[in-house]
């Protein structure tokens, strides 16, 4: 059921995409209330918190939490995103290129949020930034496609030191060291 798999899975998009018409608290909340979630004030308040907190965005926006989620920077809304995948505590978190509209000190932040958060989740990130990904992955898979038009395929998967160091097919290694792509 797509709308169970949804409930376990949290999705950050390349662009920071909060819902413009809604407040900061209630973009962290949209999950819960998208799944018919009824919460006590009190109960809310406790989501908002900790998944901003998550986020390493509560200190900056506490006192402003009824302003509307656009008004942030672009890594603030990124960060705000992330709280949103959070808030409903699913097992995976997907991230598709989530920095490659940012700063380089909004990279950075992202990126140690994603140091913090693997220990909580499993965090699948998709990026063409090879720095990026030796920093924030464990196992990394190298995936191709053989030509326009033709579907992708998985060319290697391994721990991220062995992909980066030692891969055991030439089109990663052509990859990751910038010869193609």
């Amino acid at each position: 059921d797509p709308v169970d798999v949804r409930g376990h899975v949290g999705m950050v998009f390349q662009r920071p995409n909060p819902f413009p018409t809604m407040s900061i608290g209630d973009n962290v909340l949209a999950g819960m209330r998208l799944n018919n979630k009824k919460l006590k004030k009190s109960d809310a308040d406790t989501i908002v918190e900790r998944a901003l907190r998550g986020a390493n965005l509560w200190e900056e926006v506490k006192d402003r939490l009824a302003r509307p989620g656009s008004s942030l920077s672009g890594g603030q809304q990124q960060r705000l995103c992330i709280a949103r995948a959070t808030a409903v505590q699913p097992d995976v978190l997907l991230m598709d290129e989530p920095c490659s509209a940012l700063d380089p000190i909004s990279t950075l932040a992202i990126e140690d949020l994603m140091n913090e958060l693997k220990s909580t989740y499993t965090i699948v990130i998709v990026t063409h930034n090879m720095q990026q990904a030796a920093r924030v992955s464990q196992m990394t898979g190298f995936f191709n496609i053989d030509g326009a038009g033709k579907p992708g395929h998985l060319v290697e998967f391994d721990d991220t030191e062995t992909i980066f160091s030692n891969p055991a097919e030439k089109a990663t290694e052509d990859y990751v060291s910038g010869r193609f792509g």
